[in-house]
């Protein structure tokens, strides 16, 4: 099982990166790898909304990432788990609150198979990047505040 985590505090409330996040049309202003996202069953932002969502795969190609939201609730957490893609990877993001600002902690799980069980390592590698990317999500919403 490979594991990544990585979190952050924003300077902004709960509720306002809470609902940023839930809107998966932003995915794209900071996760760099998503090229387009689209709203393919259920209601936005809720649980069992499911999206379809073209990544950028080796190479730059691009891939299927569809994904399912298996748990939302306001304010403090999101959690979803991939349907289509290159891994099958389930995750979430967990929010705090820190006085007027909101600690992020972006976690991911996927049990590697095939060509990515042998290649662990970069995977964990890639993994880890994919979770610190809560630094541009920071830069995203604090620029937006003014801050």
């Amino acid at each position: 099982m490979a594991i990544a985590e990585y979190d952050v505090v924003i300077q902004r409330d709960a509720m306002s990166v809470y609902d940023f996040l839930l809107d998966a049309r932003n995915l794209p202003s900071w996760r760099a790898d998503v090229r387009s996202i689209e709203l393919e069953a259920g209601a936005a932002g809720t649980k069992g909304a499911v999206y379809r969502q073209t990544i950028a795969g080796t190479g730059g190609r691009a891939v299927c990432g569809d994904f399912e939201i298996t748990e939302a609730r306001p304010g403090a957490e999101i959690q979803y788990r991939a349907l289509a893609g290159p891994e099958r990877t389930h995750g979430g993001y967990y929010l705090s609150t820190e006085g007027g600002s909101t600690r992020v902690r972006f976690a991911l799980e996927c049990e590697p198979r095939g060509i990515l069980a042998r290649l662990k390592s970069a995977f964990r590698r890639r993994m880890k990047a994919e979770v610190c990317q809560l630094e541009q999500l920071k830069s995203v919403l604090e620029e937006q505040a003014g801050l």
